[in-house]
């Protein structure tokens, strides 16, 4: 339901967002790039999962695989999967890959909060142990206070980072098809994700990793330096 929720929200935003800058898309087509997503989001976020996050446990039990309604959905890999949808329909439709991609970036952060909100009211990806008062029991896990890292991460990922955007896209110099829009959105992602991680439960089966840090904090650290080259490439305004 989260993510229905945030993709046809996020996608009213799209087309709100096209028509206000004038892009020349119809709905038609932003409807059909609105399946090409869906599609690289679901895959990818499952693959992403079974590659990145627990391999062994999926080649062992590939009739696992197919059982989405147990969760087991990876933000990298579905990042990656929209990633190449977006791609493969910019070819399709013969149009500029970034005036897709940053429109997308603009609108992520609302899926990304709602995902978050609902990873809390089903008590998966906990927060790490703590004193503070801001700290939440969740009875099902254990009997421990935990940091509400979903929570964390939903206002970060989501509301901050639609915030960022929202006032940048509307700044003459961050022109859609620029891409500009598209490094922004991995950088303060990035960013957002790796401080936020400090605060959740590293996966029992996995644990941190180099340097105390967990998985998702080395993919942010990836997808960090590719948003940084992103920008750095495509920086064509003065500041």
């Amino acid at each position: 339901m989260a993510y229905i929720l945030g993709f046809i929200i996020g996608f009213q935003y799209i087309k709100y967002l096209s028509s206000k800058n004038s892009l020349g898309l119809n709905n038609n087509l932003i409807n059909d790039f609105f399946f090409f997503s869906i599609l690289g989001v679901i895959l990818g976020g499952r693959i992403g999962y079974i590659l990145l996050y627990n391999p062994n446990y999926y080649f062992e039990n590939p009739i696992e695989i197919i059982k989405l309604w147990k969760g087991g959905m990876a933000f990298h890999g579905g990042l990656i999967g929209v990633i190449l949808s977006t791609f493969i329909f910019s070819l399709k439709n013969k149009i500029n890959f970034y005036i897709f991609s940053d429109l997308a970036a603009c609108a992520a952060p609302i899926g990304i909060f709602f995902g978050r909100i609902a990873n809390f009211i089903n008590g998966e990806l906990v927060g790490r142990v703590t004193e503070k008062k801001i700290g939440i029991i969740f009875n099902h896990i254990d009997g421990y206070t935990r940091h509400p890292s979903q929570i964390y991460e939903a206002i970060l990922e989501g509301m901050v980072l639609f915030l960022i955007l929202f006032f940048l896209q509307n700044r003459e110099r961050f022109i859609y098809k620029s891409g500009i829009l598209s490094s922004l959105f991995l950088i303060f992602y990035s960013i957002f994700r790796f401080i936020c991680e400090t605060f959740r439960e590293p996966d029992p089966h996995i644990g941190l990793q180099y340097f105390n840090l967990s998985l998702g904090q080395i993919y942010s650290i990836f997808f960090l330096i590719v948003g940084i080259a992103l920008f750095l490439k495509k920086n064509k305004w003065k500041i």
